[in-house]
């Protein structure tokens, strides 16, 4: 109850209600809250942050946000190594948040209760448009720590909170084994709403299919997926398992400002939760690039042109949704993970997820790379979808990125481990040190 306070007391219907008014705003009114948003959280930082007070000593016109590419960037290390000086309040007032650590130590955040609730309040009107709101009935997928060993005794994967009418579902015991307890109780649980780690619910759907479970009709409204990138072919199969659509959307645990599907399948920047810089290898702004971020609801742990070590694409279409914030084509995902070719140079996330161009039947991939010159990469398919040509189809793919002279060994596997944080990974690259 005390999270539930946190997360939904205080500001949190304000907000609410603020982001439901303004979910039809113009261009040019996003982009007046933008820069009065970056005005005030960059003038709280150098007030109360003594890391941002020194980063910021020598800049003109600091608050302006057409003057944003004056600010230095900042990544991951110098955060890592200064946040004591970072904070802006102290961990009794605040609330902490750790990030997954899976390319690097662990960094913990605050956030103010009026932060978390904002950003909360942003993340319930995003699935307020297609029906949720707290207290429906949702199945929740996420990394934490859930069971006892009295409950995996009894093949009881969840908790149940009662006054919320969520189920919590451990996603630490996603095996062969156990995935029948998870449909079965997911067919009689009734579910509206799926929330949650899409390689979790990928694997309850494709063992749904493969055993010819019929999820009930009309059940489920919609699934939103969290912290890890949706593949076509996720998305296709959980779709088609539980008869509904998938809306996705974009954040971190740091407290990344906000990227969320529409109603039409298009992905949107939320400026009024942030600035997205999207830029070269040289910081100059470019379509398809690492993102840069700076989020107004990070006051606690003010993020201000912070490299997150992600990529996307933007896009120059135009939306029918009603949202007239910018697009974005494509979320292409971390930028460590990647696999090296001597050959062909680093490629990158977007790039190995297209892999799976032209084929059908491969449910999920991980690549691993021990070797400069090898790739291994672990691989579940739908035997009844898959065949050799595929196979080749696929290896074709895989030589277009990295060249004729990489060896590539295909390992068939039933199963394909999550990380210590409940997340799955597509690409584990050891060699590193090595490029």
């Amino acid at each position: 109850m005390l999270a539930y306070r946190k997360r939904y007391g205080g500001c949190y219907k304000n907000y609410l209600e603020l982001f439901k008014q303004n979910r039809n705003l113009l261009f040019v009114d996003l982009k007046i809250i933008q820069q009065k948003e970056f005005r005030k959280l960059v003038q709280h930082a150098i007030d109360k942050s003594l890391f941002y007070r020194k980063l910021y000593a020598n800049i003109q016109n600091v608050t302006d946000l057409n003057n944003i590419q004056s600010l230095p960037i900042v990544n991951k290390e110098m955060f890592r190594k200064n946040i004591n000086q970072v904070y802006t309040v102290g961990k009794k007032n605040g609330i902490l948040s750790k990030t997954g650590g899976t390319t690097g130590k662990s960094l913990e955040v605050l956030f103010t209760f009026e932060n978390m609730q904002e950003r909360f309040a942003m993340l319930d009107d995003f699935r307020l448009r297609f029906g949720y709101k707290l207290g429906r009935k949702t199945a929740w997928f996420s990394g934490k720590n859930l069971l006892t060993i009295k409950d995996v005794k009894k093949n009881r994967f969840w908790k149940i909170d009662h006054w919320y009418n969520v189920r919590y579902y451990s996603t630490f015991h996603i095996k062969e084994a156990y995935l029948h307890y998870y449909i079965e109780n997911l067919i009689k649980f009734e579910p509206e709403y799926l929330v949650g780690f899409p390689s979790s619910i990928l694997e309850i759907a494709k063992f749904g299919l493969k055993n010819k479970y019929a999820f009930p009709e009309n059940t489920v409204k919609a699934i939103f997926p969290t912290a890890e990138t949706v593949t076509s072919e996720m998305r296709n199969c959980i779709e088609l398992f539980f008869k509904s659509k998938m809306y996705d959307q974009y954040a971190s645990s740091e407290g990344a400002p906000f990227i969320l599907e529409c109603t039409k399948g298009n992905l949107h920047l939320e400026l009024q939760s942030g600035v997205f810089e999207v830029l070269d290898d040289n910081n100059a702004p470019c379509k398809k690039g690492r993102l840069v971020v700076t989020s107004f609801t990070t006051y606690g742990t003010p993020l201000i042109r912070y490299d997150i070590g992600d990529s996307i694409e933007l896009s120059d279409a135009n939306c029918t949704c009603g949202n007239n914030n910018p697009l974005v084509k494509k979320i292409l995902g971390r930028i460590d993970d990647y696999v090296y070719s001597p050959e062909a140079g680093k490629i990158n996330l977007g790039n190995i997820s297209n892999t799976l161009k032209d084929t059908k039947g491969i449910v999920i991939f991980q690549v691993h790379q021990n070797a400069l010159d090898t790739l291994d990469i672990e691989i579940i398919i739908d035997e009844q979808l898959f065949t050799k040509e595929i196979e080749k189809i696929f290896i074709k793919n895989w030589r277009d990125r990295v060249g004729i002279k990489m060896n590539i060994n295909l390992n068939y596997v039933k199963v394909i481990d999550i990380e210590k944080s409940g997340k799955y990974r597509m690409v584990k690259n050891n060699i590193k040190h090595l490029i």
